[in-house]
């Protein structure tokens, strides 16, 4: 049985791909593709069907991060599909519990940069609008905050007895 991870962001085109394909990344190089699986959603719909941004692709690539996949949003089914559900930030955040009234599932839920090891921002911004070192800072916030998520799942939930 596989852990199952689910990145969110605003449009599912910038910082939730980066962090789905950087986890993949990490998880295929520790050996546990079959072990771990990982999506990305958006709380919007403005994005549906497209792939990553093409600036988030450039500085992912730098790193020899290959961005794949295309944008879909966040439906109620994936707090019952995913174990944890990581949001990108506050907004975000807020988004995703608003369609869990109840907070039934409020447990699955956390900020990304909960995992961060090396930065102390609180959320990953919005680079979206911004120039090129906004994607370069966000490819590297999610490198370090998908090393420490990973460790995380690692010592947490599949070394658990």
């Amino acid at each position: 049985m596989s852990y199952k991870l689910l990145f969110v962001c605003l449009g599912n085109i910038c910082r939730s791909p980066s962090a789905e394909n950087i986890m993949n990344h990490l998880i295929w190089e520790a050996g546990l593709r079959d072990r771990i699986v990982c999506d990305s959603a958006g709380t919007s719909s403005y994005h549906l069907g497209s792939p990553p941004d093409r600036r988030m692709t450039i500085a992912a690539q730098a790193r020899g991060i290959e961005l794949i996949g295309q944008a879909r949003q966040f439906v109620r089914s994936d707090f019952e599909a995913f174990d944890l559900i990581l949001a990108m930030d506050r907004d975000n955040y807020e988004g995703i519990c608003l369609l869990d009234s109840r907070g039934t599932y409020r447990h699955k839920v956390r900020l990304m940069c909960d995992f961060c090891t090396h930065y102390a921002l609180k959320e990953v911004p919005d680079p979206y609008y911004g120039g090129e070192e906004g994607f370069n800072q966000v490819i590297d916030l999610l490198m370090d905050a998908c090393e420490g998520l990973l460790n995380y799942v690692i010592q947490e939930e599949l070394v658990r007895p």
